[in-house]
Formats: structure tokens, sequence, C-alpha cells
């Protein structure tokens, strides 16, 4: 498309028009209404999301914010399956480029466009596609700037599209990696250590626990684990309580995961040589002695008065949060949650899922409701089945969606029986304490 029809749809985002309300001026109003009807109502959206995507190729930052913005808009109102299926590599690298060159407003808005269509796509080529053309440019944007919006929107869009695009256990640990490292950078001799914003931390804290939801085999050693433990329990004393609140679903997750036990096992299979047995015997103690210690700072976070300033809601979630946890690390019991998403009960009953959830509503925010009730890949990543609408006319599949489930030997119904049969083999593992510690310098 040329230059000067980028500037005639660019200048529509410059006008008074609000885009987002002209898809509400096309609401179907009859259950009757014709199926010519409703193609022009998707014709219409489409267009709407045509010219926001050939205006981030305007050189005025605010264009590229304010389309950003419209296409966010679109993901979260619907699922974007068609457009997706024609647009789908122009979009990702003009979101990319605006990374690349936009300011901390056009960062975010364009690293949620990015996690939105990872989200969108869901299990399959497309999606580690967005993984593997993205990773580099992520990481190189968080080395670009201080600002705590940019950098907490591109860890938390690495996070996502890791969940759903990445496919070894490599991937993951290499994102989680990026995302460690923006608090615990790897310090040379010409570099000088810079205090994280309170932002920061608890983006990287959520952002890397997400991941580590997804983890079925890891390899960190005893004392590894121990450095992570140790540097979540010291942020239950900072004065932020995002921070906070972060750090103690975090150490719950890692306790869920039985490192306890993980550490017995491996104290036991050491003790044929009295050097390694004595190392890990000594992490075995260490460990409990942390788990104590984070129990106690638990205890009294459970009950902490109100200061000065302290918002109520707040204060109230962070005592939830760790009356939860205290009664998890004394008696083992894991909270159970339910949240109403179009009359069905989404529930959770680990810590896992539940920072999942968590995640996911933060992430997609006003879409989450409509996301919950028609995105298959979130159906499948919480055992979700919601109330199917009666919509007055057969359900209707773009192309690109019959050909992805016209065949049981599809690329996408593979992966998402893989992905099904994983979420199984995690449930059962973090039921059972089963994770792998052999080792390894991920974090040296």
């Amino acid at each position: 498309m040329g230059k000067r029809s980028q500037r005639k749809n660019a200048a529509m985002f410059d006008s008074d028009d609000d885009t987002s309300s002209i898809s509400s001026n096309s609401t179907i109003r009859s259950d009757r209404m014709s199926v010519s009807g409703m193609d022009e109502v998707q014709v219409h959206k489409d267009a709407l999301l045509d010219q926001a995507l050939d205006a981030l190729y305007e050189k005025r930052s605010s264009t590229r914010e304010q389309a950003l913005a419209s296409i966010v808009d679109g993901f979260n109102s619907d699922l974007q399956h068609e457009f997706v299926e024609k647009k789908f590599a122009t979009l990702l690298h003009q979101c990319l480029n605006c990374i690349k060159k936009g300011s901390s407003r056009e960062t975010f808005l364009a690293t949620r466009v990015i996690g939105l269509l990872a989200l969108t796509v869901g299990l399959g080529d497309q999606a580690h596609e967005i993984l593997e053309e993205s990773v580099t440019p992520l990481s190189q944007a968080l080395k670009s700037g201080r600002d705590s919006l940019k950098i907490s929107s591109i860890l938390e869009c690495l996070a996502v599209i890791t969940f759903v695009g990445g496919t070894t256990p490599e991937e993951t640990e290499r994102s989680m990696q990026i995302i460690w490292k923006m608090i615990h950078p790897k310090l040379g001799s010409n570099v000088v250590a810079t205090k994280p914003s309170p932002a920061v931390v608890t983006a990287v804290v959520s952002s890397w626990a997400f991941l580590l939801t997804t983890v079925d085999q890891w390899t960190l050693s005893p004392k590894l684990w121990q450095e992570i433990v140790s540097y979540l329990s010291s942020l239950l004393d900072k004065d932020d309580r995002t921070v906070r609140i972060a750090a103690g679903e975090a150490l719950a997750l890692i306790f869920e995961l039985g490192n306890l036990e993980k550490f017995s096992a491996e104290a036991k299979r050491s003790n044929g040589s009295a050097q390694e047995g004595n190392v890990s015997q000594e992490a075995l103690m260490h460990m409990h002695g942390l788990k104590a210690k984070v129990t106690n700072k638990v205890r009294d976070l459970s009950s902490e008065a109100g200061g000065k300033g302290s918002a109520k809601k707040d204060l109230n979630n962070q005592r939830n949060l760790f009356k939860d946890l205290l009664e998890f690390l004394e008696d083992g019991y894991s909270p159970e949650t339910s949240t109403k998403i179009g009359g069905e009960s989404l529930q959770t009953t680990t810590w896992y899922q539940m920072i999942q959830l968590n995640f996911l509503k933060h992430f997609l925010g006003g879409g989450f409701i409509k996301h919950m009730q028609d995105n298959e890949f979130l159906h499948d990543v919480f055992g979700f089945t919601p109330k199917k609408k009666f919509t007055g006319g057969e359900p209707r599949m773009s192309q690109g969606e019959k050909r992805m489930f016209k065949s049981p030997n599809s690329a996408l119904n593979k992966a998402r029986t893989q992905f099904l049969n994983k979420q199984r083999m995690l449930a059962e593992s973090k039921n059972a304490g089963h994770y792998a510690a052999t080792g390894g310098d991920y974090y040296a």
C-alpha cells in the first residue's frame, strides 16, 4: 500500500472519531440477522484493523500509539482469527519495529499486541514463530532503557509468548534466564549495577514464576534453588506491597514443586560419598531453615496492620494471600478459587493454576472474560468449558480454522494433544513433588 493511502488511513486515527465506538454501533440487534449482515459486520471490523495496521508505518509516534491501542481493543473484544490469518507476519514485524523505535507507551501497546497475537493463534507453528522472531528484539529492548513501564511490559510479553510458543524446556529456560537477569545481571568490569524499581522487580518475579508453572523437569542444583529462595524471601521485607505479594506467590509455587522432598531424596542418594552426602545434607538443612524463616515472615504479613497511606484493597489482598500461604506451609493445603465466566465457574485448586490465572487476567485486562469464553487455548490451559451462547445460526469457521481442524493429524491437533498430555503430567508431578535437580549453572 502506498504512502498516500497510508497517510489517508492514518488520518482516521488523528480525527475525532472514536474507533472503539464504531464496533459498538455494529451491535447485532436480532438473533435472526442474516449471514450476509454478519459478514458485513466482520468486514467492517477487519477494515478498521487494516487501517490501524497501515497506520503503524507512519512516522508520527502518536499516530502509531493510537493505532496500536485500536488493535489492542480489537483483539480484546473479539478473537480476530480471520485478520490474523491474513496479516499475521505483517502485524508481528510492525509491532517489533514499534518496540525498536517507539516510546515507552508505544512499547507497552506493541508488546500487548504481540502477546494477544500469541494467545489468539494458540498452539502451533505460528506461536513458535512469534517467540523465535521476538526473543532477540525484546532482549535488546530491555537493555535500551530504564523506564519501568517499558521494561515491565516487555517482560510480561516475553512470558506470554514463551508460555504459548515455547516447545522445548530449553526455550522456556532461555526466557526465564533473560527475565531473571533484570534483577541479577552478570556484572563485568565495565558494568554498573542499577537498582530496579519495585514495578520491575514485581514484573520479573511474577513473569518468572508464571513460566515456572510450565516446567515439568528442572536442572537447577540444590545450591541454586537455595539462592533463589533466599532472594525471594528477602523481598518479603521490602516496603512495596506488590513486591511482597509477587514474592509470596513465587515462594508458594517453589514449595509446591516439592523441593524439600527432592533435597531429601538427593541426600539419601549421596550417602555413598561422605563429601557429597555432607553437601546434600547441608543443603537440606539450609532449605528447612529457609522454610522456617519464610513461614515466620508469612505469619507476620498475614496479620499486618495498615500503615500510613496504605490502600485497604491492597492490604486485604496481602493478608488473604499470606493467610493462604501460611496454611499451605504449615498444613499443606493449597488455596481454592472460583471465578465466574459467563455463568460457569472457573476453578483452581493449586498454586500453579492460581498463578497462571492471575497473570493472564492481569495481561488480558478488559479482554479476559471474552478470551476465557471463546479462546480454546485458554480452555485447554484451565480445563474450562464455557456455556455456549445461541447466536441464531450455525457457528462459522474461517478457512484457516477449517484447515487447522479438518484432520486429527493436523499440526494444531498434534500440538493440542501434546499440550494436554503435558498439563496432565504437570498436575501429577506437582502433586507428587517429583522434580529433577541434576545440577547446572543456569543463574551463575
